[in-house]
C-alpha cells in the first residue's frame, strides 16, 4: 500500500496527502472527510479500508495515525449543505476543507522544520476535485490500495462515528449510536413514530415521506 506514495516521493513530491470521505449514504448527519500526510517511515500494521476494521481497531489506529501523521485535517459538511448543493458537491467541499486544514497544520511546522511546507500532491479515493490547485490523482478503491488514503478513511470514520453517537443522545429514537444515520429498520421505525429530527437529510427522504412521517410499508 506504500508503493504509490513511494513512487511520488521518488519523483520529488514531499508532502503527499491521502483523502477519503465517510457518510455519503446515510439518511442523517454530516459527510466527513480527512486528509492525512504520513511520514515516509510510517510502518504501522493493519491500516486498511476503515470498513474492513472492527470499531475497536479503528479507534486504536485513529490515535496512532493522528499522533504520528506529519499533519492531518478534517472537513465536514452538514445535512443542510448536503440538501442545498447535493451530496457529491458537499463531499468535494468537505474534502477541500480537510486539505486546507492539513495545509494549515503543515505551515505551522515551518519555517524551522521545513521551508513553507504544504501538500504538494493529493491522492483521492475515486473522487476528483476539478478546481483544486494541486496535482492530484483519483484511485478506484484507493482506501484498499494506498496507505495514506486508508489512514484518511480511518480518521474520517472515527470522527463521524463519534459525532453520531453524540447525536444519539440528543435524538434517541433513531438508534444513531448503532446505525450512524444509515437506513436500518430501527432508524425507519423511529422516523415512522417520531418523524424527522434536525439532522435528517430531507433530500434523502423524499421517497415515501409524507407530512413529516415516513409512510409504513
Amino acid at each position: 500500500m506504500k508503493i504509490p506514495e513511494a513512487k511520488l516521493h521518488e519523483e520529488g513530491y514531499r508532502f503527499i496527502a491521502g483523502v477519503d470521505e465517510v457518510g455519503r449514504g446515510p439518511l442523517a448527519g454530516p459527510v466527513v472527510t480527512a486528509a492525512v500526510v504520513l511520514p515516509e517511515d510510517f510502518d504501522v500494521l493493519g491500516v486498511d479500508d476503515s470498513k474492513k476494521l472492527s470499531e475497536k481497531r479503528r479507534e486504536e489506529l485513529f490515535d496512532i495515525i493522528t499522533e504520528r501523521a506529519v499533519a492531518y485535517g478534517i472537513g465536514i459538511c452538514d445535512h443542510q449543505e448536503i440538501d442545498e448543493i447535493n451530496i457529491l458537491q458537499a463531499t468535494k467541499k468537505a474534502m477541500k476543507k480537510a486539505i486546507q486544514e492539513c495545509d494549515r497544520k503543515l505551515a505551522e511546522k515551518g519555517p524551522e522544520e521545513h521551508p513553507a511546507p504544504c501538500i504538494d500532491y493529493v491522492l483521492f479515493d475515486a473522487v476528483e476535485i476539478e478546481d483544486l490547485d494541486k496535482p492530484q490523482e483519483a484511485i478506484i478503491k484507493g482506501d484498499a490500495k494506498v496507505l495514506a488514503i486508508a489512514a484518511a478513511s480511518i480518521v474520517a470514520k472515527v470522527t463521524r462515528d463519534r459525532m453520531m453517537v453524540e447525536y444519539a443522545g440528543e435524538y434517541p429514537w433513531y438508534a444513531f449510536e448503532k446505525n450512524k444515520g444509515y437506513g436500518t429498520a430501527a432508524h425507519y421505525e423511529g422516523l415512522r413514530d417520531h418523524g424527522t429530527c434536525p439532522i435528517h437529510r430531507m433530500t434523502f427522504l423524499k421517497k415515501g415521506f409524507e407530512d413529516g412521517r415516513i409512510t409504513k410499508g
